[in-house]
Formats: C-alpha cells, structure tokens, sequence
C-alpha cells in the first residue's frame, strides 16, 4: 500500500514525511483521523507520538513540522470521542487528538483544561522554591539531617504528583492510548501525594517513640506497596472503577486518623501543648480533603449549570486548587511541628 508524502524543511533540509490515515475504530470518532509516522525518525515516549527531524534537543511531533503556527481547533462534548468524554456537564473547549507539539503549544491556547494543567505546574514551581528556602532556613541548630531528609522527601512527592497531573490533563486529549498511560501516571501520582503526607507527619508526630515511628512508617510502605499494585489490575484504570479507585485512595487518607489518635495518646492528651498546636492542623488538612473529594465526587457546580463553567469554576479545578492548598499547609505544619521539637526536646 502507498501513502500520501508530504514535503518539508527542518534545518534547512527537506524531510519527506509518509502519513498513514487510519479509520475511525467506532461512530464516536467518525469526525477524527488519526495520523501515523512512516518515518524511521519517528519514536514514541511514554505513548506520546514525536518525530526527531523537527530539530535537535526538541522533541516534537511531526504536525509542529508542517506548521509553525499550529491552529488548535477546540469541540464539543457531543463531537469528541469516547475516550474523552467524563464528565457531560462540561459542554465545550476539549482538544481532540492533537499531536505531542499542539500539546505543548496548548499551554497556550485557553480550553477547558488550561486551569487544570497550570494550578499543578504552578504548584510544582511553588514547592519547588519551598525546597530551596527551606533548605536554607532549616539549617539551623538543632535540626538534623534526618528531619531535612523527610521534609525534602515530602517536598518531591508533592513536586511528582502536581507534574503527573499536570501531564495528564495536558497529553490526554492526543490519543486513547496516551489517554490511558498518562491516567495511570496521574492516579500514581496520587498516591504518590499521599505518602508524601504521611513521611514527615510520621517522622514528626513519632519524634519521641522511635519504635513507633519505624512501625507507621513501615506501614506507610505497605500502603503505597498495596495502591501501586491495585494499579495493575486490568480494570484499574476502567470508567466502571471509577468508585474503587476514590475509595482505594479515600481509604489511604482516612488511615491516618489511627496514627493521629495514637500520636495524642502518646503525647498525653489533649491538654499537652504539642497536641494543642498540632491536633487543629490535622482536623484542618481532613476538611480540606473532604472539600476536595465532595468536589470530584458531586461535579458541583457545573452539575447545576451545565456549560457554564467549561473554562473556569469546574469542579476539577476546586479538586486542584485545594490539593494544592492542602499539601502547602500540611507542609508549613510540618515545619510548625519541627520548630517545637527544636525548642522542646525529647525527655526520655
């Protein structure tokens, strides 16, 4: 079989590039066509479709080399394919099948998930200098290199899960199968968030009873062990385990509760003042993920005004712009928290 060529210049040198149109696998995508490399410079990284001939050290899809303005058309939910369609009250702004470049050069182009990408890289950039200003305001006395190592560590968990998410909700919309590889990066990165809550909660809270704290961290492993295994099912990833999968991970958070109700019996209860600094913080960082979660759960309020919030107020941008606000308090907690142990050290 013979495919259409199509002739272009990158560095000054022609490049022929073969183009294969597949047919729409269902009635869904009968208004998409999906462009495939004939090229043997045309690689795939992490199911996203890139062609080296568009320049060295970028890594582009072959579509940024037939245009250097790329237009980004914008559809309805009615038009697009099954893969993308989640939620129905978000009407319209969805990107369709766009090459890895338009991807990119979306960051740009304001859609339905312009919040969504840039609250998490915003959040990346913000725990990102949190790491440096803390790795310089903590080296102060008293605080050892072990405390540095579990605030750095929470940090990056933080810093993983906002670039997965931001990834997901950028590359999704470029093919069901990069749909489903960038979901599964995401919901890892999740999970990821999580045990970077727990890391220096545990380490602090158990500042004093180092055989529990080596229990609960012990059991911090087990969770991530247990969530990242749930991942491999086949169904995992499915709409119809959509439920499993926030109960999966509302079942991690809520775990908590029995290592804080521990930490205040440890502590001497709530007349201590460790625990009165601290146990206001922990009721804080639940109600903030129980906000969260009741936004993903219900789609308010775009459930009461369908298509009037496609492009900002949707409930996935309160999901986001809460996590966000929930790991930099649960973070300057942790910082409050390592304060006190300076100031009041441990009497054994």
């Amino acid at each position: 079989m013979s495919y259409p060529t199509i002739n272009t210049a990158s560095n000054k040198k022609a490049v022929t590039i073969k183009l294969k149109m597949e047919p729409p696998s269902t009635t869904d995508d009968k208004m998409f066509y999906k462009y495939s490399f004939k090229s043997h410079n045309c690689c795939t990284i992490l199911d996203l479709e890139v062609d080296n001939q568009c320049g060295p050290n970028m890594i582009l899809s072959h579509a940024s080399c037939l245009s250097d303005r790329p237009s980004i058309d914008l559809y309805k939910y009615e038009e697009i394919p099954r893969f993308l369609k989640g939620n129905p009250y978000i009407r319209k702004g969805y990107r369709v099948n766009l090459p890895a470049s338009h991807c990119f050069s979306s960051l740009l182009v304001w859609n339905n998930e312009s919040i969504n990408v840039w609250s998490h890289l915003l959040g990346f950039v913000l725990f990102s200098g949190a790491m440096f200003t803390d790795c310089l305001t903590t080296s102060t006395k008293g605080v050892t290199l072990i405390d540095c190592f579990y605030n750095i560590l929470g940090l990056l968990c933080f810093m993983i899960c906002m670039l997965l998410s931001a990834g997901f909700h950028l590359f999704y919309c470029h093919s069901k199968k990069a749909c489903r590889r960038w979901l599964a990066m995401d919901l890892a990165g999740i999970s990821i968030g999580l045990i970077g809550c727990y890391l220096p909660g545990v380490h602090l809270a158990f500042y004093c009873h180092q055989s529990w704290r080596h229990f609960y961290l012990f059991v911090v492993f087990l969770l991530g062990v247990i969530s990242f295994g749930l991942q491999l099912h086949p169904r995992f990833l499915s709409n119809a385990w959509g439920h499993y999968r926030m109960l999966l991970y509302s079942c991690i958070a809520g775990y908590g509760v029995i290592p804080a109700v521990h930490w205040i019996y440890l502590s001497g209860g709530f007349h201590t003042d460790i625990v009165q600094i601290f146990y206001g913080k922990i009721v804080m960082i639940y109600i903030l993920a129980l906000l969260a979660v009741g936004f993903y759960v219900t789609k308010f309020p775009e459930c009461l005004f369908p298509g009037k919030m496609d492009y900002i107020g949707s409930s996935h941008q309160w999901w986001h712009i809460i996590v966000v606000v929930a790991f930099m308090y649960w973070h300057n907690a942790g910082l409050i928290i390592l304060q006190y142990r300076i100031d009041v050290p441990c009497q054994y």
